[in-house]
This record gives structure tokens, sequence and C-alpha cells, in this order.
């Protein structure tokens, strides 16, 4: 009677990690798993051809100026207002075409802004296509690595840049860098606040995207912080730095007859308003005067009459 082949036994891992194990003498050294050779072929990586390198640069330079093409195009579409035709206002049509807020289009506007302020100061002489950061100069490659200088004039937008670079050893600095050397700036020149609560003040928009509409405005002050007031104005209250604000110096008594107007009209604002009556509003947010005509206080009664507001005691 013919005896059936015996199956070769696979070793197992405790029995190939402990020698006192019996091990099947059928395993060759070639069928350990533990002792396996595995020849790897080398695989050699071409170098980039020179169109190559030329297709990385350009490509990476599109990536870099992708927050600054942005607010370029964002300026384009509200200046022009390309969006008319579907939209009233530039803010619906951000939020619906974009999933942008008002917020993060005002900051993209501002910081292409700054780009562009960065390199007419540092690259005047080189071609837009080298506008951007290399070897040579360094410039911002996102939004928010700029968004703490936004409200700084040109010359210190360069200085505060040049300083974070430095901190940053050479490179692109992060926006917490940025904002830390404005910070220190601040600390060194700063100057105290001197508004009272009450005070009457023009706005002053100096390229402030977050005041757009609202230069010639006048607010009363009703909080006073270190580098800011918090200002209200026809339609709402405002935190504004004190380079955007300027005293009309009126003596107190023209202070409180601002107060009562600006009541009057809080009491008509909201912003469920037709624009037409808005607008208005806002033509008495922008009186450069301690009172109101007799046409704008016959104007003031009609539109407190249909739209203003009981006081909530």
């Amino acid at each position: 009677m013919n005896t059936p082949p015996r199956k070769r036994k696979q070793a197992t891992s405790a029995a190939l990690s402990n020698p006192e194990l019996p091990i099947n003498s059928d395993i060759t050294p070639s069928e350990n798993p533990a002792s396996a050779i595995i020849d790897i072929a080398a695989v050699e990586v071409p170098e980039l051809t020179e169109q190559e390198q030329s297709d990385r640069l350009h490509l990476e330079r599109r990536v870099e100026r992708a927050f600054f093409e942005a607010g370029k195009a964002l300026t384009e579409l509200r200046d022009r207002r390309l969006y008319r035709s579907t939209h009233k206002t530039f803010e619906d049509y951000c939020r619906d075409r974009f999933g942008h807020s008002r917020q993060k289009s005002n900051y993209l506007i501002a910081a292409a802004d700054v780009y562009e302020n960065l390199t007419t100061i540092c690259c005047q002489n080189l071609p837009p296509e080298d506008l951007t950061t290399n070897g040579s100069q360094i410039l911002p490659t996102s939004e928010g690595q700029v968004r703490p200088i936004t409200k700084l004039e040109p010359q210190e937008q360069w200085e505060v840049w040049q300083q974070a670079v430095e901190l940053a050893g050479g490179k692109v600095p992060t926006g917490r860098i940025v904002k830390d050397v404005v910070q220190r700036i601040m600390e060194r020149t700063q100057v105290p606040n001197t508004y009272q609560l009450g005070e009457v003040c023009q706005i002053l928009v100096k390229d402030n995207p977050e005041l757009r509409g609202k230069a010639g405005c006048w607010g009363i002050v009703s909080a006073v912080n270190e580098f800011s007031c918090t200002v209200r104005m026809w339609d709402d209250e405002y935190t504004i730095g004190l380079q955007h604000l300027k005293s009309y110096d009126y003596l107190p008594a023209e202070c409180e007859q601002m107060q009562q107007i600006s009541d009057r009209i809080s009491r008509v604002y909201s912003d469920s308003l037709e624009e037409t009556v808005k607008s208005l509003l806002q033509l008495l947010g922008k009186v450069n005067r301690a009172y109101l005509t007799a046409v704008e206080e016959k104007l003031l009664n009609v539109l407190e009459s249909e739209y203003g507001r009981e006081i909530t005691p």
C-alpha cells in the first residue's frame, strides 16, 4: 500500500524566534521568510529639462500670486458693478458666487493692494513676471500674511514686511510674525488716545476697505479703546483705528445736538429699509455741521413718521 506523500509544514514565527523549538528540516534557508532576500531594481529619476524647469517656475508663480489675482479680479468686479445683472449688492454676489463673506472679499482686495505697494516700492525695475517670491526678493504668497498691515501706509507696509522677512530667516513670514512686528512698532510709537465719549468725528477711509462708502460720514464716539474708538454712525457701530478718525472739535452743546440727531436716525434705520430711504439717511449721516437745515429737518421728520421706532425703556 502506497503511503501518501507528507505535506511540507511551514515554520511558524514562534519556531523561528525560539531556537529550542524543532524546525522542519525540509525548509531551506531560501524558504525562510525571516531570511528572504528581495532584490530591488534601482530606478533612475530623469532630470528636468530646461522647458520643464521653466514650466515649474511659471506654475509656482501662479500659485504664489493666486490671492493677488483674486483680489484684483474682485476689485474690478466691484468697481465696474459687473454683478448688477444678477445681484443688487456686491456682498450678495460674492456670497452666492464664491461663498465669500463681505469681510473675506475685502481682505483679498486689501491684500492685493498691499502686494502692489510692496512690488512698487521694492521691485520697480523688475518686469511683471518677476514680481514674485524668489532668491532676490521675498513677497507675500497668501492673504493672511499681509492682513496685519493692510491699514498701514505703503511705506510702513514695506518697512514692516522687511522686518518680518528678516525675523523669518529670509523666508516668507507667517501672518503671526507680521502681526508681532506691527505690535512692536505700535508699542514703540504709541500715541495716547485723546478722544472723549460723545465726541463727534469725521471718518477718513484712507484705503481701508472695511470703511468703503463711509468717507465723509460723521460718527459719535461711544467707546474709547487703546488704539481705536467705537463710533456710532448712521447705520451701525464700528470700531475704527485712530488714523481713520478726525475730530470736528465741536463744543459740548454741539456734540449733544449731534447725539440727538444720531438717536433719531438710529430709530429710523433698519436693514430692511428700501435703498432710497437708506440713501437719504446716508446723506444726513454726512452733514459736516452741527445742525440740520430746515429741509433736512423736514425730511427726517417725514422718515420718522413713516419708519421710526419707539425707544424701548
